[in-house]
């Protein structure tokens, strides 16, 4: 069947959802289940078209027996009638003829209905197994559109993101990447620097405090150096004196 061979054909997508020069499948699968939706619906068009054939040839059948069975009737009648004297015999054998010849009619009717009938309820069973079919198809389908969305949304991303990873310059950002270690170890070795001044420092500052004694200046200390300073200082001017 020709809809099964759509989702298969190229050029049925619009002209807009090409990419890389390939139809979008997305689309493609979509216009395919439009199409199977659209003949389905022709099929069910067609379906009740058959079946309303079928029924009006089926009450047609029941209609011409229904007159070849009262044809005959009254033919049965004309002839018992002029057997009783009635009617004349001949006008009961032309009518009884005349009504014969009906019956005829209606069974040829008969058995012309019947053959058409025949037909009608083997396409309706074609149509039906069409229409099961169709609808199995379409339901397959759009379950397996929304497989491939997600499939075409997975490659989307992937394929965007190794694009953009195909762009970096390898070289750029590994001269970036050296100087980013250039800058932490020169940080790193400043730190390092202070430190090692800031220990020089302390180190002095421990070297005096051991020369004293590990000991603070206390206030009496003070005094008795002053008292010193000023005893030596009267020697001095007595000597002088003298």
């Amino acid at each position: 069947m020709s809809l099964f061979k759509r989702l298969f054909t190229l050029g049925k997508a619009e002209a807009n959802s090409v990419v890389d020069k390939l139809e979008d499948p997305i689309k493609m699968t979509e216009q395919g289940i439009r199409d199977m939706k659209k003949d389905l619906e022709n099929c069910l068009k067609a379906l009740a078209e058959v079946k309303a054939l079928e029924i009006r040839t089926r009450n047609e059948i029941n209609t011409e027996k229904e007159k070849s069975v009262d044809y005959e009737k009254k033919a049965m009648l004309l002839l018992q009638r002029a057997e009783s004297g009635q009617i004349a015999a001949d006008e009961a054998d032309r009518l009884a003829g005349e009504a014969l010849n009906k019956k005829a009619e209606s069974d040829a009717h008969v058995e012309r209905a019947s053959k058409e009938q025949v037909k009608f309820e083997q396409n309706v069973s074609k149509l039906g197994e069409n229409i099961k079919t169709l609808r199995s198809k379409i339901s397959s389908w759009e379950n397996e559109l929304k497989t491939l969305k997600a499939r075409v949304k997975v490659a989307s991303a992937t394929k965007n993101l190794n694009k953009q990873m195909a762009s970096i310059d390898s070289s750029d950002t590994i001269s970036m990447l050296e100087r980013m270690k250039d800058k932490v170890e020169q940080e790193e070795a400043l730190s390092e620097a202070y430190g090692s001044i800031a220990n020089e420092s302390k180190s002095l500052d421990d070297e005096i405090d051991k020369a004293i004694g590990g000991a603070e200046v206390t206030a009496s200390d003070s005094l008795a150096a002053l008292k010193a300073k000023m005893a030596a200082s009267k020697g001095g001017n007595s000597d002088g004196s003298k």
